[in-house]
């Protein structure tokens, strides 16, 4: 069993890491993991959360709007609709995202499918709890 794997994470706006890493927590859309060396394949999609990452230099945050990671047994790629690392968030950005989400959100409400206007609100109710999770 290898100690370590490598993590790539990625954003449409750049690459925001590139590591061998130990363990992951991902914030996954049908709930939180942790992706491991030796960690069975797996493709899920995420939510707006924390993604913890853990390797031999430390423990970085990443804050991620929703995306993708793949795991293998000796990789692990993430690619994020937005990322940040949680040492650069500020309220600015937080409240950004939120406006976003609510305007989402009012678009989605003269949807006819139900599930539009509700996975709308999910994302709003997400980004709002990540302020509060954080401390902003």
């Amino acid at each position: 069993m290898a100690n370590t794997m490598q993590f790539d994470l990625v954003s449409p706006e750049r690459r925001l890491a590139s590591l061998q890493v130990s363990a992951v927590q991902i914030p996954g859309a049908d709930g939180d993991m942790t992706a491991m060396p030796d960690h069975a394949p797996t493709i899920t999609t995420l939510r707006p959360g924390v993604l913890k990452v853990e390797g031999p230099e430390g423990t970085s945050e990443y804050l991620v709007t929703g995306g993708f990671a793949q795991i293998g047994a000796d990789t692990l790629s993430v690619l994020a609709e937005k990322a940040i690392p949680v040492t650069e968030v500020t309220r600015a950005h937080l409240d950004e995202l939120i406006a976003e989400a609510r305007s989402s959100h009012e678009a989605a409400k003269g949807q006819e499918h139900t599930s539009v206007v509700d996975d709308a609100a999910k994302l709003l109710a997400d980004m709002e709890a990540l302020g509060t999770h954080m401390g902003l």
